[in-house]
């Protein structure tokens, strides 16, 4: 089951430079270990070593926040859309 990724600027660095990349899974977490057996290290810089999302970044599925929704373990299906924006600051 195929999802569009949008990744930002920061993390493109693991997808050599792609604005979206192709993932499959069943859930969030499933999806980005798919994401990281084909871009490795990406996970890491999304994941801390708790299993939680870094407090500084955001999943959207279709434009809803994972954390309203039901955080890693939200269902995807075929033709979702996953952005991964990291939080942005400033002043």
């Amino acid at each position: 089951m195929a999802v569009e990724v949008r990744v930002p600027p920061v993390l493109r660095k693991f997808t050599t430079g792609a604005h979206t990349v192709q993932g499959e899974g069943r859930t969030i977490a499933e999806l980005l270990d798919d994401l990281d057996r084909r871009y490795h290290g990406l996970k890491a810089e999304i994941i801390n070593s708790d299993g939680t999302v870094h407090r500084f970044i955001n999943i959207y599925r279709n434009g809803e926040d994972i954390r309203y929704l039901d955080r890693l373990n939200t269902p995807l299906k075929e033709g979702d859309v996953v952005s991964i924006l990291p939080a942005i600051a400033g002043g």
